[in-house]
């Protein structure tokens, strides 16, 4: 089932999200309804407070980016078999130099900046059937990753931004969150009237 994406200056996108543990109710059915609800938006990663639920967990598929020409073969490889579910996860390192890629958010659409991310990360979490895993990822996986556990923090890629840039596309989340925007995915706004 296609479940309504979040809008910008929903509360829920602030909160600092809870751990879950294996009997958090219908989670195979939450995470089947996440994947589904992250393809029917063309997304490459969801986090559940984009679903209005303040717990640890998100979704991430980079298959979309494997397309991308510039990249090598190994790369295209490395991101087309990428799928991963996420539950309390914490990320234990990150390292490299920072650098920028174009990021957008399914919470904010038409909205896209450079946005500034370590290379490397190691992260900790369990997958959907608990099973704890620690690993290292780095480029393409890792910064997607690092914007869904974002997410996971109460932190919008957006509060990455420079003051300059901020006040740039002030406007523009003003209106996202007044529901003024047209998507094609279904979205739940702040003001609850404008329900799409």
């Amino acid at each position: 089932m296609i479940l309504p994406i979040v809008a910008y200056g929903d509360a829920v996108l602030r909160k600092k999200a809870q751990d879950i543990s294996e009997d958090y109710p219908k989670l195979e059915e939450l995470i089947a309804n996440m994947y589904e609800t992250m393809y029917g938006a063309y997304g490459v990663g969801l986090a559940a407070p984009q679903i209005g639920l303040p717990i640890r967990l998100f979704l991430v598929d980079t298959s979309p980016f494997a397309e991308d020409e510039d990249l090598t073969e190994d790369e295209q490889n490395k991101l087309k078999d990428f799928k991963r579910t996420f539950i309390n996860a914490k990320i234990l390192e990150e390292s490299g130099d920072e650098w920028a890629f174009n990021e957008g958010c399914l919470s904010i659409p038409d909205v896209r900046e450079d946005v500034f991310r370590k290379p490397v990360i190691t992260i900790q979490y369990q997958d959907e059937n608990f099973v704890t895993h620690t690993e290292t990822f780095d480029g393409l996986i890792a910064r997607v990753i690092q914007h869904e556990y974002d997410h996971i923090e109460g932190i919008l890629f957006t509060d990455k931004l420079s003051a300059f840039k901020k006040r740039l596309i002030k406007g523009r989340l003003g209106n996202i969150s007044k529901g003024k925007i047209d998507v094609d995915y279904r979205m739940r706004f702040p003001d609850m009237k404008k329900k799409r």
